[in-house]
């Protein structure tokens, strides 16, 4: 199997990962996923679609991660794996569509405004 290139991306996070067949290691920017997400909620979040394929020891994920936070990075993470499951094999996409892992999120934080104090909160106003 050739190595599939796909990406992902959630609030300012940008993954872009490389998967090809093997045993079943995650490396992020040169780093084991233990490593780099050490929460083992992060570490579910990223595992979820290969564990929903049955595939999570089949193909090695290596991982070129940037921007964000580490929820952000660990969701950018997931789509990312999930897109390239879906090229590997177009029978996944049911599955993996029905809980939500091809859906790109665009919520993003809202710009602040001139004249505010955040990016709808005006300053405090009394009429006297």
């Amino acid at each position: 199997m050739e190595v599939v290139n796909t990406i992902g991306r959630r609030k300012t996070s940008i993954a872009r990962i490389y998967l090809k067949s093997g045993n079943g290691n995650i490396t992020i920017n040169d780093k084991e996923l233990k490593t780099y997400f050490p929460s083992e909620i992060m570490q579910t979040i990223v595992k979820q679609p290969l564990n929903l394929v049955g595939v999570a020891a089949d193909f090695d994920v290596n991982v070129n991660l940037k921007g964000g936070g580490s929820k952000g990075q660990a969701e950018a993470l997931r789509l990312a794996i999930s897109r390239a499951l879906c090229e590997v094999n177009p029978e996944h996409r049911p599955a993996l569509k029905a809980e939500g892992f091809l859906t790109r999120d665009p919520r993003m934080v809202e710009r602040k405004k001139y004249g505010r104090r955040k990016a709808r909160r005006a300053f405090q106003f009394s009429k006297r």
